[in-house]
């Protein structure tokens, strides 16, 4: 890779109207802050710039091509974190409204998922061991 493509951050955009509601969601109920606020835009970060987010508003003419209004489904946005049960019970302290309840996945991972007001599904997931031989029944590609 050239020196020109390195990448000093990598966030999605979502296009709603909710832009406000999206925002303080993810403030009040995941601990992001605003890195950048505006009438049309609000780009949030995550303790450390761990992880980033931003939302813009469909009506701005700086509007990329292409950018229709998110419809709330074919995305899942990914969060990791070292302790996904302590992850669930702050989440839930706030108020944040559960979509799928923490669990052990056998595949090797403990989760938890809610819908944010853009509809944005999120899983919060936490890696930890397979049930033992779960990934037997898929030999890898040659």
């Amino acid at each position: 890779m050239s020196k020109s493509m390195r990448f000093i951050d990598r966030y999605p955009i979502i296009v709603t109207p909710h832009l406000g509601a999206c925002g303080d969601f993810w403030e009040r109920h995941l601990g992001f802050d605003v890195a950048f606020e505006a009438s049309w835009f609000v780009l949030l970060q995550a303790e450390g710039a761990s992880a980033t987010i931003a939302f813009m508003h469909p009506d701005h003419p700086s509007a990329p091509p292409g950018p229709e209004i998110f419809p709330g489904v074919g995305m899942c946005f990914e969060l990791q974190v070292e302790d996904a049960a302590a992850a669930f019970a702050e989440f839930q302290r706030t108020g944040g409204p559960v979509g799928l309840i923490l669990r052990d996945e056998p595949f090797g991972q403990r989760r938890f998922g809610f819908t944010d007001p853009s509809g944005l599904w999120v899983d919060v997931v936490e890696q930890i061991d397979p049930a033992a031989g779960f990934w037997k029944r898929y030999p890898p590609t040659p």
